[in-house]
């Protein structure tokens, strides 16, 4: 009764994380900081040249991410505590949200550079955030967990977002006396909410004090737990040449990986790509933020039933089923004219966004090596991210080449077609025996300590 209690408690707690960070990737990343950088922080260069700086400084950030995820993964697995990790990402990442509130105009280098530290907070954090799930939920509870998770993100994000951008258009309720205030108002509110729902995952994880105990079959903690960082930098880097070098060693999780490649870059393709497409055909901008809030409250109730239908089902045939709607998705974007179609898509991606997501990283959570999440996840964060370079890539080419950014959006088919195909081919159970036989025999820590 007692572990089941505890069990709960770091449910609950990494659920909140979601929730807390959420507000980040909505309200900074997606509708307040491209409006706030163009119009203040890089006022004084041309527009062209100051959408070009953002866009390298989300390169430059997600750069920076890529290259350390892996290794701060595998060091964290030495460590045995993932939580310190998640504690000190996260931290960068609220203290550089709150300092956006500073930036005045035509400081676009210190706007890039704080969007570079947020970045690698953000993303960083996500990384051990993401590791966790094993340590802390049973098997059999993951594609619900981790489905919940995506859910109360959609929710906490779209709260935020909708508190935000009142603030902004209305900072007379607030008593603000200006839309930049209101503004800079919102950055300081989405660090606050950050930290304060991110505290009982914090605790729970051991940032503060003892890490989140190995469950039955997870193996012990390195010998090498306890050590200083610096110590564990020559075998991380061992463990994440060794994770390369493994992977063979699990081949349906290796497919798995190349189907995510895939059909994850057409995702976030998008996610990135949706609010210029939108305006290229001529939506509004208010149309646009109204269905940014849709796609939030959507995803809130329907993330939760692809985590029931992967509980039924097993995560991969849900997670198909998604990506077939992915494909209706892009088929109708291509034939877009006004914005009621617009808010249908928006609802649309709403219903399977958090669902893929979910379920993706659950079916990979019970495929990895159990006392290799750090490593494997950073594996997969790195690796996703440098993939995602070629979705974007491709929607630019092709618009430019034919002058049309219809067939832009249309060629991302080809992604989720390839990534339906990879992940037809992965054997759910043989990999989780492959994964479980790694774990009893002691094959995942060869080469690395």
């Amino acid at each position: 009764m007692e572990q089941s209690t505890t069990n709960r408690k770091h449910i609950r707690a990494w659920l909140l994380y979601d929730w807390s960070n959420s507000a980040y990737a909505t309200t900074v990343l997606a509708a307040v900081l491209p409006i706030f950088y163009s119009s203040v922080a890089a006022v004084t260069l041309h527009p062209e040249t100051a959408a070009s700086y953002l866009g390298y400084t989300h390169a430059a950030g997600m750069l920076c991410v890529a290259l350390l995820s892996p290794l701060l993964g595998a060091v964290s697995d030495l460590a045995g505590n993932k939580g310190r990790f998640l504690f000190g990402f996260s931290l960068l990442g609220i203290v550089a949200t709150m300092l956006f509130s500073t930036i005045g105009r035509g400081d676009w280098l210190l706007a890039s550079a704080l969007l570079v530290l947020s970045t690698i907070g953000f993303a960083g954090s996500n990384a051990f955030y993401d590791a966790l799930l094993p340590d802390m939920v049973p098997p059999g509870q993951r594609e619900r967990v981790s489905a919940q998770g995506y859910a109360y993100g959609y929710v906490g994000g779209g709260v935020m977002l909708a508190l935000n951008l009142a603030m902004i258009q209305q900072p007379h309720w607030f008593g603000l006396y200006s839309t930049l205030a209101g503004t800079r108002l919102a950055f300081i509110t989405v660090g606050i909410w950050w930290l304060v729902f991110a505290i009982p995952l914090f605790r729970m994880s051991g940032a503060f004090g003892k890490p989140v105990p190995y469950r039955s079959g997870h193996g012990a903690p390195s010998t090498l737990a306890g050590k200083r960082i610096r110590e564990l930098i020559r075998p991380g880097m061992r463990n994440v040449i060794n994770g390369f070098r493994t992977l063979p060693r699990y081949p349906q999780l290796a497919r798995l990986l190349i189907s995510f490649w895939f059909f994850n870059d057409g995702i976030n393709t998008i996610i990135l790509m949706a609010t210029v497409y939108g305006t290229a055909i001529g939506i509004g901008m208010t149309d646009l933020l109204v269905a940014l809030l849709i796609t939030q409250f959507i995803g809130f109730p329907s993330t939760l039933v692809f985590g029931k239908l992967g509980t039924i089902y097993g995560a991969k045939r849900p997670l198909l089923m998604s990506l077939a709607v992915y494909l209706l998705i892009v088929a109708l974007g291509y034939f877009m004219t006004s914005a009621w179609q617009f808010y249908v898509l928006a609802s649309m991606v709403g219903l399977v966004q958090g669902g893929s997501q979910s379920l993706a990283r659950a079916l990979f959570s019970d495929l990895i090596p159990a006392a290799r999440t750090g490593e494997y996840f950073g594996l997969i964060n790195v690796t996703g991210k440098f993939a995602s370079i070629f979705g974007p890539f491709v929607f630019g080419v092709v618009g430019q080449l034919t002058g049309s950014v219809r067939l832009g959006i249309l060629s991302l088919v080809l992604f989720f077609i390839v990534g339906i195909v990879m992940l037809c081919t992965v054997n759910v159970e043989t990999g989780r025996r492959q994964a479980m036989q790694s774990t009893m025999d002691g094959d995942e820590r060869e080469a690395s300590i």
